[in-house]
């Protein structure tokens, strides 16, 4: 399985990038709106792990997009209020993950997510 992270903090980049190898995931990330538009572009993925506040647009823009795609996507954002998260999900993702988090979580979220496609 094929995972995209897009992601501009490096460190939790790197975290869950780590966490996902070692579950022995195929892992590729982004950090920028337009380096995650380009790997959606030139790459297939099995899931995308997708902030909101990014540079050069945002998350919400960066889900038009994937959305005629068909991929599953989680978003993974600080952004907690009640209206992003159901803003988040009436986009099309298919779960809504609010920083911080515990990998644990995260990681039993993506398997739930697969289960279903």
């Amino acid at each position: 399985m094929k995972i995209l992270i897009v992601e501009d903090e490096p460190s939790l980049r790197e975290l869950m990038q780590r966490t996902l190898e070692k579950e022995r995931y195929v892992v590729e990330v982004a950090a920028t709106y337009g380096q995650a538009l380009q790997k959606i572009e030139d790459y297939s993925y099995d899931c995308i792990l997708l902030d909101i506040m990014l540079p050069g647009a945002s998350g919400y823009e960066l889900m038009e997009y994937i959305r005629p795609l068909e991929l599953p996507v989680i978003f993974i954002t600080a952004k907690n209020s009640v209206d992003d998260r159901v803003r988040g999900l009436r986009m099309g993702a298919d779960d809504y993950i609010v920083k911080p988090f515990e990998m644990k979580e995260v990681l039993a979220r993506i398997h739930a997510v697969l289960r279903r496609y």
